[in-house]
């Protein structure tokens, strides 16, 4: 009797730990700087895609900020299961012969091809923290991949005095299955124990610099470090390809600043994306109950966290004051209440889809959907819904050389949405 109760006390809190854990795991993830940018003339808003009801009272700063018109795709376009084999994939990138290089959460490289055969792990990665929301993140590949085959990727990093969020870069072996030459060319500072938000997403720009988005690691303690210019948490910075600050970025002759920072004020920054025509940097960022932003980067903007969002606490209770506009921060281009959780992303300029030219399409994690936003000079003028009866958590989104958009699933699967 007394063994069947201990048995029934340990199932009873086992299962108690697993839930927990599980819920963790899902939860939403959770200076001199230009005036604030308001377009001058916005488009209405009618037939929004979004029917829920938001999670606050707070109005937008233009029209069209949030909950815009509803578009719809009119070409019939397929959605194909290239495979389901992947573990928790993070980031996705197109090789030059269209083959895939991904990565997963726990700390695995490897090469998928368009038809769906997963390559064994890549050796020579440095270990992950893959606790919370950690673990191997973004990836991009060097400009000049062509000739020197090297790959750069973002991940937490745990060392003495916590974790942090790093960028390091290494060559693909010719033969495909080690990487050399791995170096830890960038840490954000400073290193904490927590194991949330961790930003993630590295890409290049058309001048060969590289840009890294920084989360603020979550807490009381640390995100209101993103409003400050000596720590590179809640930012993104830009880098050479050794690390080193770019000459030109707009925090260098301010004393006590780190010389990486590009922008600041961010929360959990978790999309990077080149705009086709501009060549301008965009991004994705995880409010927390609301809040959801797109914003376009700007040398030396202040993107306002946690000063001002259009989210709440999980509380419900307003952020610092609850404020949303403050004079010398910039507004999101757009943004989500309730949240869908927005992570990788890309700009469409393919030709298999035309009406999708220079869209931008964004995986939704929460809203378990991918986001199309078209996008006329700098305003989102319409928003569609792609994919939301599959079910999944769209972590990444790029376009293959054949044309067609491929998205990565937290389940393991990669998708092709192409015309039929």
């Amino acid at each position: 009797m007394e063994q069947n109760l201990i048995k029934s006390l340990r199932f009873i809190i086992i299962t108690t730990v697993c839930v927990v854990l599980v819920s963790c795991s899902k939860k939403k993830e959770p200076e001199v700087e230009p005036p604030v940018e308001v377009p001058t003339n916005p488009p209405a808003s009618t037939g929004s895609v979004e029917t829920n009801p938001a999670n606050s009272n707070y109005r937008p700063a233009f029209t069209g900020q949030t909950r815009i018109g509803r578009v719809t795709t009119t070409t019939a376009i397929s959605r194909t299961i290239v495979t389901s084999s992947l573990t928790a994939p993070w980031g996705i990138v197109v090789m030059p012969d269209g083959r895939f290089l991904v990565n997963e959460k726990a700390g695995r490289m490897r090469i998928v091809t368009a038809t769906g055969n997963v390559g064994l792990p890549i050796n020579g990665l440095p270990t992950v923290n893959s606790c919370g929301q950690g673990g191997l993140l973004g990836l991009c590949l060097d400009p000049d991949f062509s000739t020197n085959r090297m790959v750069y990727w973002s991940y937490s990093e745990l060392g003495t005095g916590g974790n942090v969020s790093a960028v390091a870069k290494g060559r693909l072996a010719n033969d495909e299955l080690s990487l050399a030459g791995v170096t830890v060319i960038f840490r954000a500072s400073p290193r904490y124990s927590g194991v949330n938000h961790y930003g993630g997403r590295v890409i290049f720009d058309r001048a060969g610099n590289l840009f890294a988005s920084i989360g603020e690691r979550a807490d009381n303690s640390t995100r209101i470090q993103a409003q400050s210019v000596t720590a590179s948490i809640g930012k993104v910075v830009r880098i050479t390809k050794d690390g080193s600050a770019v000459t030109g970025n707009p925090y260098l002759n301010q004393a006590g600043a780190l010389p990486e920072l590009y922008s600041i004020g961010h929360r959990n920054p978790q999309g990077l994306a080149i705009h086709p025509i501009t060549g301008e940097i965009w991004q994705s960022e995880h409010g927390p109950r609301g809040g959801d932003e797109i914003n376009r980067i700007q040398a030396g903007a202040n993107y306002g966290w946690p000063t001002i969002t259009y989210g709440l606490e999980y509380s419900g209770q307003p952020v610092l004051t609850g404020i949303q506009q403050q004079s010398g921060m910039t507004q999101p281009v757009y943004y989500w209440d309730p949240v869908v959780s927005p992570s990788g992303m890309t700009f469409y300029n393919g030709n298999r889809v035309p009406e999708w030219q220079n869209n931008l399409f964004i995986g939704a994690l929460s809203g378990q959907h991918i986001v199309r936003l078209v996008i006329t000079d700098n305003v989102v003028t319409g928003e569609e819904r792609l994919l939301a009866s599959e079910g999944q958590r769209f972590r990444d989104v790029t376009q293959g050389a054949d044309g067609a958009l491929y998205a990565i699933t937290d389940q393991g699967r990669l998708y092709k949405i192409d015309r039929q």
